[in-house]
């Protein structure tokens, strides 16, 4: 059958990809979107959209019949699940199928026989794939830990735990258990060995009705946070042929096993010692398969639709590879704060174009990230001749990107992919676990009093009276035209409209600014000479090349340096061509209003209430760093903590509540008597 009109049941990043690949066969596409979706990007691309009444998950995307009908509206003739939500859901896919409509996507019987893990295992074992012996927890002993709990019905770090106390195993079973059963509707979890400094290798395949199964290489995906992946490349360095080859002949044996047919990614777990384990199989397309479409020169998404018509895959074997290509996710979050996801109106994205760099997103400046969703804002892939180059080429081009919003991981990606453990390719799940304090501590050589000087610059030129810059004073003064700071020509500044007389300060102006998000202030003061050109005051070795609204060139000891100035209200972002910068401009006085009690327990994102400590009320005694509120926001669960020892003297939160960043959650008054160590009050992400 041809495929002409296509619905993705899915969102974001993923639906624009898929519809990109529509555009280029003439196929229709059809979004389908939730309410907080109205303006979604994938909205605006799709050639026809259906709206999923509601904001939640669980109203929306992962209801089956609503996407089935929405289908059935448009006048589909087909349905791709995308990757997350429906897309390894058994019922879905039969659903569609029952429906008349094709199903992009692997056969029924694959997706329920790969559907938990447990099954899996026992499946794969019988097919020859190498594993990991399983571990049963009620009779796991010392000589058994660590062990890693899974939940048995989905991955992305939902439902996973390491327990490497055996005393806390019990806790960690009936955590990994109730998180596992919120994720995915099944409970079920399972333990195995956890693999100290292991790597997570993964091999991509494509399966067609005709009996052609193709391994397209390895992916590493070792870098990961919440067992989630950061920065995946294709191939995986640093393995030899004889492991690559036992990888692909256990990736298609595993294939075969289940019928296989189109694309789907077979997961190992490689231990230091070059032995690999089979850790399961993702019955759809993986977020990371750009790396393997760089490499191979293919289009993945296409290749999908073509098996899906009933076509053959256009050869016995896959194309040679070329090159090394490397991915890495954009998410809205913060790390140096517990990962913390962040919201809000994303008001700039703009990342460079050029050879070799690709950018897979769900946003463009101007639109907003909510709180009901994944936070990853973007993929940014690079493609070379070696690794050496694509991992230089993804690194620049992060750091050249101007991201305007809330607090992104881009400082962390770039960072990461110059640390001298990632260049040599010395890659292990643990990476986060051992440098993510170096990787957000504040970079060296890098100087934000420098950045909020040049936003303080920009700042003083705005107004309808902006010089351009000292040589456009320079050619007043001659009587000439100039060049501005940007090489746009600009006139001789006109004089301030007051009358008679110009009203130029004599003393240095000063202004304070917040650096965001590590919160340290920074007070710089400039003057405004009869020139019109701000010049830096207390601040030698410094002088000003040039100063527009949105552009300051500064010579600092000697070096020329460039940078960006946007203001959004009091937030100002300045660009520079090695950093980015984020300000808050401070008023002058402290606004008493801005203080809160001591012991108030704020939300540190939006998101909703989901349960409270068992007997939770005002009055109630409460230990420090015990969790006491838990709260649900970007498909994560954060715990917040008691921060002191003492008497819980308010209660504001309730399970169900909505509540905004910053909300009062509860009051902790401590007792000044309590023993117990007070923790810093940073909420404890669970997922």
């Amino acid at each position: 059958m041809t495929i002409t009109t296509l619905l993705v049941a899915n969102r974001g990043e993923i639906a624009c990809r898929i519809f990109r690949t529509c555009r280029d066969l003439g196929i229709t596409t059809v979004a389908v979107y939730s309410d907080a979706d109205a303006d979604a990007l994938h909205v605006r691309e799709a050639d026809l959209a259906v709206r999923l009444p509601g904001a939640a998950p669980a109203d929306t995307y992962l209801r089956g019949d609503l996407v089935v009908a929405a289908a059935r509206a448009a006048g589909a003739d087909a349905v791709h699940p995308g990757y997350g939500f429906l897309s390894e859901n058994a019922a879905f896919a039969a659903a569609v199928q029952d429906a008349g409509l094709v199903w992009v996507g692997p056969p029924v019987k694959a997706i329920e026989l790969m559907a938990s893990k447990t099954r899996a295992k026992e499946l794969m074992a019988g097919a020859g794939v190498p594993l990991l012996a399983p571990v049963d927890p009620a009779t796991a002993g010392e000589g058994d830990l660590p062990l890693l709990l899974k939940a048995a019905a989905g991955g992305g770090g939902r439902g996973m735990r390491i327990v490497r106390e055996l005393d806390a195993l019990p806790g960690e079973l009936l955590a990994a258990a109730a998180e596992a059963a919120s994720a995915f509707g099944d409970g079920e979890v399972f333990a195995e060995p956890y693999v100290e400094r292991g790597r997570h290798v993964e091999v991509q395949v494509m399966a067609d009705a005709h009996d052609t199964v193709w391994a397209l290489g390895t992916r590493d995906c070792s870098l990961q946070r919440r067992h989630q992946k950061v920065i995946e490349e294709a191939p995986a360095p640093g393995l030899d042929d004889a492991l690559r080859t036992r990888l692909h002949e256990a990736a298609v044996a595993a294939a075969r096993a289940v019928g296989y047919r189109g694309a789907g990614t077979v997961e190992f777990l490689v231990s230091a010692e070059g032995r690999p384990y089979f850790l399961e199989m993702n019955t759809r397309l993986q977020v990371e398969h750009p790396v393997t479409e760089a490499v191979f020169g293919l289009d993945l998404v296409a290749l999908q639709l073509r098996v899906a018509e009933g076509e053959p895959l256009p050869s016995p074997e896959p194309p040679q590879p070329s090159g090394h290509a490397v991915e890495a996710r954009l998410y809205a979050e913060d790390p140096a704060r517990n990962w913390q996801p962040q919201t809000g109106a994303l008001l700039t994205l703009e990342v460079p174009e050029g050879p070799g760099l690709r950018l897979d997103t769900g946003y463009t400046g101007g639109d907003t990230i909510g709180v009901h969703y994944d936070p990853m804002i973007a993929k940014v892939i690079a493609h070379a001749p070696t690794r050496t180059e694509a991992v230089r080429l993804l690194a620049r081009a992060l750091e050249r990107a101007r991201i305007h919003g809330p607090v992104t991981n881009r400082e962390l990606l770039v960072r990461s992919l110059r640390h001298p453990d990632f260049a040599a390719a010395r890659l292990d799940t643990g990476f986060y676990d051992r440098h993510l304090a170096e990787l957000t501590a504040p970079a060296a050589g890098r100087d934000p009093a420098t950045a909020a000087l040049a936003a303080t610059l920009a700042d003083a030129v705005r107004g309808p009276d902006a010089v351009r810059g000292a040589e456009a004073v320079r050619a007043a003064e001659g009587g000439r035209g100039a060049e501005g700071g940007r090489g746009a020509p600009v006139a001789a500044p006109a004089p301030a409209r007051f009358g008679a007389w110009r009203n130029v300060p004599s003393q240095p102006q000063r202004k304070r600014y917040r650096s965001e998000p590590d919160g340290t202030e920074h007070e710089v003061a400039y003057r405004t000479p009869r020139t019109g050109v701000p010049e830096p005051h207390e601040t030698p070795g410094t002088r000003v090349l040039a100063a527009a609204p949105d552009h300051v060139t500064l010579e600092v000891d000697g070096v020329t340096r460039h940078f960006a100035v946007t203001a959004y209200a009091d937030r100002v972002h300045v660009d520079a061509t090695d950093a980015a910068y984020t300000f808050t401009a401070l008023p002058r006085f402290t606004d008493p209003a801005t203080h809160t009690a001591p012991g108030s327990l704020l939300a540190p994102m939006p998101g909703t209430v989901v349960r409270l400590a068992e007997g939770l009320a005002a009055g109630a005694t409460v230990e420090a760093g015990q969790p006491l509120i838990w709260l649900e926001a970007m498909k994560m669960e954060h715990r917040i903590l008691a921060p002191a020892s003492g008497t819980l003297t308010a209660l504001h939160a309730a399970p169900g509540h909505q509540v905004e960043v910053g909300a009062l959650l509860a009051v902790v008054q401590e007792d000044p008597a309590a023993t117990t160590p007070v923790p810093v009050p940073v909420p404890e992400e669970t997922a």
